[in-house]
């Protein structure tokens, strides 16, 4: 065929290629704010990735179509939770949740915009007596709050420095203290450590929901199946056993992950999101202030670095010294003791919690397993008394073997005195009582030697 004449091919719309793509790249997001408002939000992943700082790599552990096992990750801006059907992005200023539609999901998202909003609500500085305690609580990291220590102070610091670095970007930053009503100071934990708190009960009180389910169904077959060995029965403790590996394994994942984030120091220096974004803010300040200062200035404003810095090193280590090594040219930190108690008692509470589940979850298994052990000793004892009875059998057929063969004998064609047929009626009482004492005879000596053997099975101990 002429080119000149070849049927033109349809070229599909270049802005058709582009929509589906993007539809595809496009995932709704349900976003918290720390206020406990949501909203959906159309995102893509490399709008997701510029927003929290995360790689691609650990957008993959959220996608719901993929099977990733439970894990937490802390990394610079966000904390990427996967536990069970509970995924989020936690970062310092609000949560990304892309499975929201789920119904396993949706009390776990009324859960967290009722956590959030409530600490919200604590957050406020509450004053009946007057201004004093505003002034107290808004003042510069040097204000003491009266009737506390040292470490007291230091957490008033890390209040007032929330407090003025959120005003100054205009993005609430929750307080880690608050005061209430009654002049106490009461403890706030962060925002991000309020949502993964939310994530963890969320994913205990699932896996603890299944396992108390598993043990209301299992307890009961299985003594079902001790009473009565039937195919039904085997076939639910089957489908029982399966299920108790299945959760087993997901709540020995979820432990192993919590007991990882508990013996790695530096894993769990990360997760704090607020602290690392408001000493970043500090320093932003700061190095402003040695700018606009001047030159002049040059002196004090190597003091306030100095002294930024102490703020800083007492905001993150909670009032620890750090070491130095005075070797090393750059003033590498060698010692540092990171204050990471809160974070530790959260996962610890939460550590507990899953190991008591996976403790249930091993008893089961091994009332699983002491069950099958009896079913397998009852069988074995069924399988001996079916031994024991194929023995007797066999030895009555060798017995009754040995009758039929005297039967045998007295029946074959031989011209003996015997079977001549008798002449007179004394000779005919005589042949009667011949027969009948060969037959008695016979059955007699059949049946003392099958007691004898017997007998001699039960001496030998070949037989019960």
């Amino acid at each position: 065929m002429d080119a000149h004449h070849a049927r033109p091919q349809a070229v599909p719309p270049p802005g058709g290629t582009r929509r589906k793509a993007a539809a595809a790249a496009t995932r709704e997001w349900l976003v918290v704010s720390p206020s406990g408002g949501a909203c959906l939000e159309e995102v893509g992943k490399y709008q997701v990735m510029a927003r929290t700082g995360l790689p691609a790599r650990d957008l993959r552990v959220l996608d719901p179509h993929l099977s990733y096992p439970s894990s937490i990750l802390g990394r610079e801006r966000a904390i990427v939770v996967n536990l069970e059907r509970f995924r989020a992005v936690i970062t310092a200023q609000e949560v990304l949740i892309p499975n929201s539609k789920d119904p396993v999901v949706a009390p776990f998202v009324r859960e967290l915009q009722a956590r959030v909003s409530d600490s919200s609500e604590a957050n406020q500085v509450c004053d009946i007596d007057g201004e004093a305690l505003m002034k107290e609580a808004s003042g510069w990291p040097n204000a003491v709050v009266p009737g506390t220590g040292q470490k007291d102070a230091s957490e008033a610091s890390k209040q007032n420095n929330s407090i003025s670095t959120g005003e100054n970007s205009g993005v609430p930053a929750p307080p880690p203290l608050a005061l209430c009503k009654d002049h106490s100071m009461k403890k706030v934990l962060p925002f991000e450590f309020r949502a993964l708190e939310v994530c963890l009960e969320s994913a205990c009180r699932c896996l603890e929901a299944e396992t108390l389910t598993l043990e209301q169904e299992a307890y009961p077959a299985l003594d079902e199946l001790t009473s009565k060995i039937s195919t039904l029965n085997l076939e639910r403790v089957r489908q029982i056993k399966s299920r108790l590996v299945a959760i087993s394994g997901r709540v020995q994942k979820v432990r192993d992950e919590l007991e990882h984030l508990l013996d790695d120091d530096m894993d769990m220096a990360e997760m704090y999101l607020t602290e690392k974004l408001m000493s970043q803010r500090l320093v932003e300040s700061s190095l402003s202030r040695v700018h606009e200062n001047g030159h002049d200035h040059e002196d004090d404003n190597d003091d306030d670095d100095v002294t930024e810095e102490s703020r800083l090193g007492h905001l993150f280590l909670g009032g620890e010294d750090i070491q130095s090594d005075p070797g090393s040219s750059n003033g590498s930190f060698t010692a540092i003791k990171l204050n990471i108690e809160e974070l530790e008692m959260l996962l610890e509470a939460y550590f507990v919690q899953i190991d008591g589940t996976l403790n249930k979850l091993y008893h089961l298994r091994e009332y699983v397993d002491d069950t099958e052990d009896y079913i397998n000793i009852m069988l074995d004892d069924k399988q001996n008394q079916l031994l024991q009875m194929g023995v007797m059998l066999s030895t009555a057929t060798v017995v009754i073997t040995a009758g039929v063969v005297v039967v045998g004998l007295f029946g074959m064609n031989i011209g003996i005195s015997l079977y001549n047929p008798p002449t007179t009626p004394e000779e005919v009482r005589k042949s009667d009582m011949e027969f009948w004492a060969t037959t008695f005879g016979t059955i007699g000596g059949c049946v003392i030697l099958y007691i004898l053997a017997i007998g001699w099975g039960k001496n030998s101990g070949l037989l019960q």
